[in-house]
């Protein structure tokens, strides 16, 4: 420990270098398979962005609308979408704003040409008028989120009639 302490007052005191460090060498931790060569962020460490090698999430559609529907239904919709990047795309995350809509996402890596599908359900209990719900799908992409929308009208159950009066 002692050791350690040493070595961190060294390098601010004096500033260190591979020459300085006293033979010292930097130990690889070992992990299961090649994560490097998986996961790639546009962003390096010197601050330069890489936008051509990267992963692209491109949707069929990124908006969805579902109409006119009543309060309290459950909308579901599949957001297909392809990896027309260079490497392979991993999403980390995907949320929407309120806990009425939940994203189901892949969790394993999409390779280059791959495809795969996000479902998304809105409750829509205790919502009502124009709903428009955003899910943000955040990724080892450029730049890092992406959203899609779910987007149409919510009859209340006070509603007299749900013949689509133009909403």
């Amino acid at each position: 420990m002692n050791r350690i302490l040493i070595v961190a007052v060294t390098c601010m005191a004096f500033g260190c270098s591979q020459s300085e460090s006293a033979g010292e060498k930097v130990e690889e931790v070992p992990v299961e398979g090649k994560i490097s060569e998986i996961i790639r962020t546009p962003v390096e460490a010197d601050g330069t962005v890489d936008t051509f090698n990267v992963a692209r999430i491109e949707f069929e559609e990124e908006i969805y609308d579902f109409g006119e529907v009543n309060e309290g239904d459950v909308v579901t919709h599949v957001f297909k979408f392809r990896n027309t990047g260079r490497q392979p795309l991993i999403i980390s995350d995907a949320r929407s704003t309120c806990g009425c809509t939940v994203p189901e996402w892949p969790k394993e890596p999409i390779p280059p040409g791959g495809e795969g599908e996000i479902v998304v359900r809105f409750n829509t209990a205790g919502k009502k008028n124009q709903q428009s719900k955003p899910v943000t799908i955040t990724a080892n992409t450029f730049p890092s989120t992406t959203r899609i929308y779910l987007r149409g009208f919510v009859h209340s159950d006070g509603d007299a009639s749900n013949d689509g009066h133009g909403h």
